[in-house]
C-alpha cells in the first residue's frame, strides 16, 4: 500500500496520454499507464523508464466492462487507493482526415462506435472508480474533451466526434454535480490541436503543452474548480 496519490491514465501508451503520465509521475504521483494492448503498454513504460520515469501498467479496454473492473481491482489491490482518473482514451473516426466526415454521409455505425469509446468508456470508468474516491473523500477526474464539442461554437464536419465530445462535456457536468461535496473534482479540458497520431504532424501544439491543463486539473487543491471546461488553464464556455 502507498501514501502517494495514485493516478490512472487511459490511452497512456502514446501521444497525449503518454505525456500526461510522464508529467504526473514527475510531480510525484504514482502513475498507472492504461493501454488496451499489453505489448504497447510495456514498450511505453520502458520508454519512460529509460528517461528515469517509473510507471505501472494496466491492460484496460474502455469498451470492455470486465477489462475495466479487472484493471481497477488490481490497482486498488496493489495500492489501496486510486485518487486520480484521466479519461484520455478516445477515437476520431470521422475527423478532418477521414474519407467521410459529413453528417449527411457518415455511417451511424461510425457515430455509435465513437460514442461508445469517447462517452460510455469514461462513464464506465467513473462508475468503477468514483465510489472508492467517495470513501476517501478525495478524487480528481479529468475528461479530455475538445472545443469541437463546444455547443456555442459548434460547426460542420466530424459529426460523430463532435457529438461524442459534447456528450462527454455533459457527463462532466452531471458527474461534478452528483459528486459535489465528496472532495471530488470533475472537469473537462481542451488540449488544443496537438501533434499526435490523431492530430497529425502539422498540428501547432506540442504534447507537452497539450498535457499541461490535464495535469493541472489532476492535481487541483481542495479549493479548485469543479464542473468546468478549460483551455490553457482558463475556463471556457460549454
Amino acid at each position: 500500500m502507498t501514501d502517494v496519490r495514485v493516478a490512472l491514465v487511459t490511452g497512456g501508451n502514446r501521444g497525449l496520454g503518454f505525456e500526461i503520465v510522464r508529467q504526473l509521475a514527475e510531480k510525484g504521483l504514482k502513475t498507472v499507464l492504461a493501454a488496451r494492448d499489453p505489448e504497447k503498454g510495456r514498450v511505453a513504460a520502458e520508454q519512460l523508464a529509460s528517461a528515469g520515469v517509473q510507471t505501472a501498467i494496466a491492460v484496460l479496454d474502455v469498451n470492455d466492462q470486465t477489462s475495466i473492473d479487472t484493471a481497477v481491482a488490481e490497482v486498488l489491490r496493489l495500492n489501496g487507493r486510486l485518487d486520480v482518473l484521466v479519461n484520455n482514451a478516445g477515437i476520431s473516426l470521422d475527423g478532418s482526415r477521414a474519407a467521410v466526415a459529413d453528417v449527411l454521409d457518415v455511417s451511424p455505425d461510425i457515430a455509435r462506435q465513437t460514442y461508445e469509446t469517447n462517452v460510455l468508456g469514461p462513464m464506465r470508468l467513473i462508475q468503477a472508480i468514483a465510489p472508492h474516491m467517495r470513501e476517501r473523500q478525495y478524487g480528481r477526474i479529468v475528461n479530455v474533451s475538445s472545443r469541437m464539442g463546444q455547443l456555442s461554437g459548434m460547426g460542420a464536419r466530424s459529426p460523430g466526434y463532435r457529438m461524442s465530445k459534447a456528450a462527454l462535456n455533459a457527463l462532466t457536468r452531471i458527474a461534478a454535480a452528483e459528486l459535489d461535496g465528496a472532495g471530488i473534482k470533475v472537469n473537462a479540458m481542451h488540449p488544443g490541436w496537438v501533434r499526435t497520431d490523431m492530430g497529425g504532424s502539422s498540428a501547432p501544439v506540442s504534447v507537452q503543452e497539450g498535457a499541461d491543463t490535464a495535469v493541472w486539473l489532476a492535481t487541483l487543491p481542495p479549493d479548485g474548480p469543479t464542473g468546468q471546461f478549460f483551455d490553457n488553464r482558463k475556463a471556457i464556455g460549454w
